[in-house]
């Protein structure tokens, strides 16, 4: 089986570089936020978007005045695959004081999976370092990496 490494990089960009579809992401986001829309498919509508598309860049676009004020970071996993581990993983970030903004597991193959975390660390009671430490110490943990940080 051939591994790959994960290799996201993150990027400023300005607006008007941005394809359409990202900008109207952004504006549907906005309305649901505010309350502009009652939903995902009113917001998607209201912005001439498709929901499809909507869906495909709500998780990897933020304005940048958000994920500053949010202190995004997200984390990947390569984990055993074993009964309860992601609960058992999710109970230690929510023990710092983290909160989970996304989730995303792979289907295991080989006896392992790949987990991604978006998480909000405003309320974190401990540093980044200390949570990846003690990430690292759970038994069916192989390898935690740092995608990227608004923090």
């Amino acid at each position: 089986m051939r591994h790959e490494k994960l290799d996201k990089k993150f990027f400023l960009v300005r607006e008007d570089v941005l394809p359409e579809a990202m900008k109207k992401t952004l504006d549907a986001k906005e309305m649901i936020e505010r309350g502009k829309a009652e939903s995902v498919w009113d917001a998607a509508q209201k912005v001439d978007l498709s929901r499809s598309a909507f869906y495909k860049y709500r998780d990897t676009v933020f304005p940048f005045h958000t994920v500053v004020k949010e202190r995004l970071i997200t984390l990947f996993f390569y984990l055993e695959d074993r009964s309860g581990t992601l609960s058992q993983l999710l109970s230690v970030v929510a023990s710092s004081g983290c909160n989970v903004l996304t989730i995303h597991q792979t289907i295991p193959l080989l006896g392992r999976a790949n987990v991604t975390l978006s998480l909000n660390t405003a309320g974190m009671q401990i540093e980044i370092e200390e949570l990846l430490t003690r990430l690292r110490r759970l038994e069916f943990v192989e390898r935690v990496e740092v995608l990227g940080s608004g923090a």
